[in-house]
């Protein structure tokens, strides 16, 4: 049986995001409204040309089914659906609204994170008391990561000044971008003597949290030069997923992924995002990628997981440049989640817009010169569950 994917089905019309940061005055559904209002309006059209929805949310507290959605849009009993999937949540959404279109159920689709974190007023991500193994206990996120930092820093010689490059690249692209949370400069200085968060990932190692909401327009790639974008829509290439174990601490010696230098859902979602995509070089393919950087030391990994380069190499290749936004592959040109914090129901969903804007074009922030294809990964949980979309431009 020959597999069927999206491949050249689905076009993005539309898409829209929210300023992220600690946005106290506004609710999950200003925002909400916020991102898809500007989503709908970017494309051309109204609320009332909404077929159906896919909202990602991943905390309960920002909101339950896809009433979320209803109850700011009033889409009037169509179709929406909340998807949950740790921090591709979002992505998993969007994953979700393309299958709505390719399938033929659907004309026009919508499909949009949100998270409301920061009202929470916890100190780091809520809910680890709470989630989980009721004997066998679960780490915090930096925790988690700091086993991975360890063990590259003894398999391939990597050192803290390593992971601070990725810090300052990050935050250099973000201070350029009017919607990112962090809008400063670092330099390799400061994020050496920055306060030790799990050691040895300090704190520039450590994405923030944040508040925020993004929006994405879909339809069939026939119907898509009708819209107010005319042929500079984007087409997506592939969306693939892969997900793997809660604990992998807990996972014996030996199996897969148990060495904590790369992540098994990261290469299995690559490999087969590119093999959809016809891909077979990404390093020379891609030209854009927000990569998932919660630590600074999940993004080098996932660069050479993601095949940009060889394993062991992604130090060196970034202090060579090779990952600067106007180098051979622009690794988080918006500034990633470094410069944008991580409301994890909506980062998918920020991702895509960013790479679309990209590729039209039409950066917030800094723009990637000459850029046709650009990738979206996320990453969550203990690095078990991953999401990769592709996206090209019109032909």
């Amino acid at each position: 049986m020959v597999r069927k994917g999206i491949a050249d089905k689905v076009a993005i019309i539309g898409c829209d995001m929210t300023k992220y940061g600690e946005l106290w005055d506004k609710s999950q559904y200003d925002l909400l409204f916020e991102a898809v209002q500007g989503a709908t309006k970017d494309a051309g059209i109204t609320k009332d040309d909404i077929d159906a929805a896919w909202v990602g949310i991943f905390y309960y507290f920002t909101g339950l089914s896809g009433a979320t959605v209803e109850d700011i849009l009033r889409l009037d009993g169509k179709p929406i659906t909340r998807t949950e999937n740790y921090c591709a949540s979002g992505m998993d959404a969007f994953r979700n609204a393309c299958f709505g279109v390719a399938s033929g159920a659907y004309d026009v689709v919508l499909a949009c994170g949100v998270e409301k974190l920061m009202d929470e007023g916890s100190s780091g991500l809520p809910g680890f008391k709470i989630f989980g193994h009721p004997v066998l206990p679960i780490p915090s996120a930096p925790a988690m990561f700091s086993m991975a930092a360890t063990r590259s820093f003894h398999e391939y010689g990597w050192n803290r000044e390593d992971l601070a490059r990725v810090a300052v690249k990050n935050h250099s692209n973000g201070a350029h971008h009017p919607k990112a949370h962090f809008r400063s400069e670092i330099t390799i200085d400061q994020a050496l003597k920055a306060p030790m968060i799990a050691d040895p990932l300090g704190r520039f190692d450590c994405c923030a949290m944040s508040d925020g909401a993004a929006a994405l327009i879909l339809t069939r790639v026939e119907d898509a030069p009708s819209y107010a974008h005319g042929d500079n829509y984007i087409v997506v290439k592939a969306n693939a997923i892969s997900c793997y174990t809660n604990t992998p601490w807990y996972v014996p010696q030996g199996a897969v992924g148990s060495d904590f230098t790369h992540f098994p859902a990261t290469e299995k979602a690559a490999a087969a995002a590119y093999k959809e995509a016809s891909i077979t070089d990404p390093r020379k393919e891609i030209d854009c990628a927000e990569v998932h950087d919660c630590f600074t030391i999940t993004e080098l990994l996932n660069c050479q997981d993601l095949r940009f380069c060889e394993r062991g190499q992604a130090a060196e290749e970034l202090k060579n440049g090779t990952f600067n936004w106007d180098s051979e592959i622009a690794v988080n040109p918006s500034g990633g989640l470094k410069s944008f914090g991580h409301p994890i129901g909506s980062t998918g969903c920020r991702m895509l817009t960013e790479v679309t804007k990209q590729l039209q074009g039409r950066a917030e922030g800094r723009q990637v010169p000459d850029a046709k294809i650009g990738l979206a990964h996320n990453l969550g949980g203990a690095f078990c569950v991953c999401s990769v979309s592709i996206l090209g431009q019109a032909k």
